[in-house]
C-alpha cells in the first residue's frame, strides 16, 4: 500500500486541527502512513526471502567452501599444515569474511556440502566435499576447536551472522555417497550381480544411490534420509538447498521432497544444478530428469547454460539462451529464474580460459542478464586455482589417499588448502561498478525486457534491458583477440533523451540512435538512457 499526496494532506491538516475528524480514522490514516512502502521497511530486499530474491533475480550469490574460505597458510605452500600451527577454514573463523561479501553487494552465500566427507577409496588428502557419508551430521573437519559451541551450534552461528548482514544461505545436497556409507548401509545403493557399489561416470570416490521410481519411494529409506538432511538445514537456519547433479533423481523423488520441506518452510528455496546443454544420463543405471521436469516438479532455478560461453562466439548464441529460458518460464505459475553459470566450482577458471579481459566480460554480464549473479570465492579476487601442489605425495593425510589430487583450475575441494584469491583487486572493483549500476537501475535490470539490439556485427553482444522508459544498454565485443568495427541501432534514443556512459566513456560514438566505433578485444560499453 502507498499513499497517496492527499492522503499526506490529509494528515498534515489533521494535525494541525484544520480538518474535523474522529479518532478512530485519525489512528487509521496514521497506521496507513507507518504501514505504507514509502516510511515501512517491510517491502525493503533484506526482508525478502531468498525464495522470492531469487525468483525476482535480485539474488547476488557467492559460492563458497567453508574448508578454504578462511584458511590461514601461514608459510605459503598452498597447503594448510596443521602441525605447523596453520589453519583451515571453519564455521567461526569464515565469520571474518562476512563482511568482505556485504561490501561487494553479495546477499547470498552458496556453501559447498557441509556434511561428513568419506576416507575410504577417497580422492585427496581431506576427502571431496561431495563424498556424502552422513546426511544429518556436520563435518567436523569445519569445526573450530577453540570453540566452547557445539560444532551444530557453530553452524547456527555462522548462518546467524550471515542473516545479520542481510546474507541468505544456501546449503548443497550432494547426488551420491561415499564409498565409506557404502560399507555401512549397502542397501542404499545400485549393485551389480556381485553386490559392487556402481560407481556413477568418472566419480570414483562416490557410489550412485538406489532411489525408488514408483509407490515404494516414500517408505525408503533413502528418501526418508534425504528428508531427514532437509528437517537438518532447517534446523540450523538454512534458507534454501542446492541441489547437486539434480537430474540423477526421479521427478517424484524431487517433487515429494520439495513438498515435504515446503511444508516445513514453505519459502525454502530449491536450486537445481541442471542445464539445457545437458541431455542424458550422467552414467548408466543413472536417471536423468532433465531440467523442464525438475522446474515442475518445484524448483525454483537451474543452472541455465551460461558455463557454455567460453564456446559462445555471436549474440545469436547468447540471445538464444536468454529466450529459451524465458520462453520456459512463461509454462509455469510460480517464478522461476536461473544463476549467472558463467564459473562454477567444476569449471575451469575464466581467468585460464581468456584472462582479466574475458573475466570482466562475465562480471557485466551477471550484473545485466536477467539472472541471479554467482561467483565462486576467488573468482573477484583473480585466482586461477592453480595449484603447485597439484598430484604430488602428501606429507600427512587423513583419508586413505595420500597424494593431493587437484582438479587444476578450479578451486580445491580435495584437500585442506590456502584460502582462494591473490593480491589483484582488477575483478572486484570491475565488480563493485558493475553491481552499483545493477543495484540503481534494479527495475530495469530485474523486471525490464531483453532487447537484442540490430548489429551489423554477430561477433559483438548488444543488447539492450528496458523498464519504464529507462534502459541499460551492453555493447560487449566477444572477440579476445581482434578489434571488431560496428554499427549499431539503439532502442527508444531521441534528441531529449539523457544519455550516461557507465563504462569507457570517451571513446564512443552515439549519434543520434546509432551507436558506431571500433571496439578492441573484449572491450565493454556500458551507458544508460532515460
Amino acid at each position: 500500500m502507498s499513499l497517496k499526496v492527499k492522503d499526506y494532506f490529509m494528515i498534515y491538516s489533521i494535525l494541525l486541527g484544520e480538518t474535523s475528524m474522529n479518532l478512530k480514522k485519525i489512528i487509521y490514516l496514521l497506521a496507513v502512513l507507518l504501514l505504507s512502502n514509502n516510511f515501512s521497511a517491510a517491502n525493503t530486499q533484506k526482508d525478502l526471502s531468498l525464495r522470492e530474491m531469487f525468483q525476482n533475480n535480485s539474488a547476488i550469490i557467492y559460492s563458497l567452501n567453508l574448508r578454504t574460505f578462511n584458511a590461514d597458510d601461514k608459510n605459503g605452500n598452498g597447503i594448510i599444515e596443521f602441525s605447523k600451527g596453520e589453519t583451515s577454514g571453519s564455521f567461526i573463523n569464515a565469520i571474518d569474511r562476512l563482511d568482505e561479501l556485504k561490501d561487494l553487494g553479495i546477499n547470498a552465500v552458496h556453501v559447498l556440502p557441509i556434511t561428513p566427507v568419506g576416507k575410504i577409496k577417497a580422492l585427496g588428502t581431506a576427502g571431496s566435499l561431495y563424498a556424502l557419508s552422513s546426511f544429518n551430521s556436520l563435518n567436523n573437519q569445519l569445526s573450530d576447536s577453540q570453540s566452547d559451541l557445539s560444532i551444530k551450534n557453530q553452524a547456527i552461528k555462522f548462518i546467524d551472522e550471515c542473516h545479520k548482514r542481510g546474507i541468505k544461505v544456501i546449503i548443497d545436497l550432494p547426488s551420491c555417497g561415499a564409498y565409506d556409507l557404502f560399507i555401512d548401509r549397502p542397501d542404499l545403493f545400485v549393485q551389480d550381480e556381485d553386490g559392487n557399489a556402481f560407481v556413477p561416470a568418472d566419480w570414483v570416490d562416490v557410489r550412485l544411490f538406489n532411489v525408488p521410481n514408483d509407490e515404494k519411494l516414500l517408505k525408503s529409506d533413502i528418501f526418508f534420509l534425504h528428508r531427514l538432511f532437509v528437517d537438518y538445514m532447517i534446523s540450523l537456519g538454512a534458507d534454501g538447498i542446492r541441489a547437486d547433479v539434480a537430474t540423477l533423481k526421479p521427478y517424484v523423488f524431487w517433487k515429494e521432497l520439495i513438498k515435504y520441506a515446503r511444508h516445513k518452510k514453505p519459502d525454502f528455496m530449491f536450486l537445481a544444478e541442471a542445464s539445457e546443454s545437458w541431455t542424458k544420463p550422467a552414467s548408466e543405471k543413472a536417471y536423468f530428469t532433465d531440467y523442464k521436469r525438475l522446474l515442475e516438479a518445484g524448483f525454483d532455478g537451474y543452472y541455465g547454460n551460461y558455463f557454455d560461453l567460453k564456446n559462445w562466439k555471436t549474440m545469436e548464441d547468447l540471445s538464444s539462451a536468454v529466450n529459451n529460458q524465458k520462453k520456459i518460464f512463461k509454462k509455469y505459475k510460480e517464478k522461476k529464474s536461473v544463476i549467472g553459470s558463467f564459473e562454477t566450482h567444476d569449471e575451469v577458471s575464466p581467468l585460464i580460459i581468456g584472462g582479466e579481459n574475458y573475466s570482466k566480460i562475465i562480471v557485466w554480464l551477471n550484473a545485466t542478464l536477467p539472472l541471479n549473479p554467482y561467483y565462486v570465492d576467488g573468482f573477484l579476487q583473480a585466482d586461477d586455482y592453480i595449484y603447485d601442489y597439484s598430484n604430488k605425495k602428501a606429507a600427512e593425510t587423513y583419508t586413505d589417499d595420500d597424494y593431493y589430487y587437484v582438479h587444476q583450475g578450479q578451486i580445491d575441494i580435495f584437500n585442506f588448502s590456502r584460502r582462494p584469491g591473490s593480491d589483484s583487486t582488477i575483478l572486484s572493483d570491475e565488480h563493485k561498478i558493475a553491481i552499483k549500476l545493477r543495484n540503481d537501475y534494479a527495475d530495469v535490470i530485474q523486471k525490464g525486457a531483453f532487447i537484442p539490439l540490430n548489429s551489423n556485427n554477430k561477433k559483438v553482444f548488444a543488447y539492450q534491458r528496458t523498464y519504464n522508459k529507462k534502459s541499460v544498454v551492453v555493447i560487449i565485443n566477444r572477440n579476445l583477440v581482434t578489434s571488431e568495427d560496428v554499427k549499431i541501432k539503439v532502442e527508444k534514443v531521441n534528441k531529449k533523451s539523457k544519455i550516461n556512459f557507465i563504462k569507457n566513456l570517451n571513446s564512443r560514438c552515439l549519434e543520434k540512435s546509432m551507436f558506431i566505433a571500433k571496439l578492441k578485444p573484449a572491450e565493454i560499453v556500458i551507458f544508460t538512457v532515460e
